[in-house]
């Protein structure tokens, strides 16, 4: 099984295309974890669309102390 970690932050404009590649390129046995950081865009909403379809993407509470700590916490 693999695990792919995103660390998101306001990023609707690129989120749907970005899951969609990842979701291409991974078996429905791996994993997409996801530690949003606090977006205040629709980029969770996007996250909690995909997950209904997937099963494979978790979604994470950031730490809300940057991009570093966001990565290091999905």
């Amino acid at each position: 099984m693999i695990s792919v970690c995103m660390a998101t932050y306001n990023g609707e404009k690129y989120l749907k295309d970005q899951l969609d590649s990842i979701l291409k390129q991974i078996q429905s046995s791996d994993e997409v974890i996801i530690s949003d950081d606090g977006s205040n865009d629709s980029t969770r909403y996007i996250i909690e669309k995909f997950q209904k379809e997937y099963k494979n993407i978790y979604l994470v509470d950031g730490p809300k102390r940057g991009v570093r700590k966001n990565f290091e916490n999905a």
